[in-house]
């Protein structure tokens, strides 16, 4: 069976501290909030938002990949706060494969306090124990090694250095890929 047919359509994924959400159009402020600043938007393949209406357009793309259920990306809503600090989805699924690749950002306001760890966490459980796949994989650049730390701590492992693997911001970086194994998420004290 795909992941495809096994998926609900957007499931909200709940933590101790976050919940996994759709975007909603409400959210366009909060999105703007830590999009617009250039730390944030440094080791993604996006650009900072100048505005809120650019932060619009990309809740309005993300809408459009949930109603054609394509692989899409939820909202990090920080339950205390009510509102969404960051992104975290899957950049692509290859159902003939059961594989796929997670993304994420967060707000800097949030950086080292464990909440990008807790969404991936829940990210990779859904990911092998509703969709079944096999293999969930996760990249980031080489002056980016917090972003490995986090892929570390949820149990992926490093697998190798990407050369002048993708274009980011002008120039050609080299980025390091993690992945993690059904076996070795389900298996007794993996974590």
């Amino acid at each position: 069976m795909s992941p495809y047919e096994l998926r609900p359509i957007v499931p909200t994924l709940e933590t101790p501290r976050l919940r996994l959400r759709k975007l909603l159009m409400t959210d366009s402020q909060d999105i703007y909030e830590y999009s617009k600043d250039p730390l944030v938007a440094k080791h993604v393949l996006w650009d900072p938002h100048r505005s809120v209406a650019e932060s619009r357009s990309y809740i309005r793309y993300m809408q459009r990949k949930y109603r054609t259920d394509e692989a899409y990306s939820w909202g990090i809503e920080l339950k205390a706060e009510k509102r969404i600090i960051g992104t975290i989805g899957f950049m692509w699924i290859q159902p003939e494969n059961n594989a796929a690749e997670v993304g994420y950002s967060l707000s800097r306001m949030y950086w080292n306090q464990g909440i990008m760890t807790e969404a991936l966490s829940k990210l990779l459980e859904y990911g092998f124990r509703t969709l079944n796949l096999n293999r969930i994989e996760a990249q980031h650049e080489t002056d980016n090694p917090a972003s490995g730390a986090v892929m570390r701590h949820c149990g992926m492992r490093q697998e190798g250095v990407l050369r002048s693997r993708i274009i980011n911001k002008g120039k050609y970086v080299d980025m390091v890929l993690y992945a993690v194994l059904r076996r070795e998420y389900l298996s007794p004290g993996a974590r």
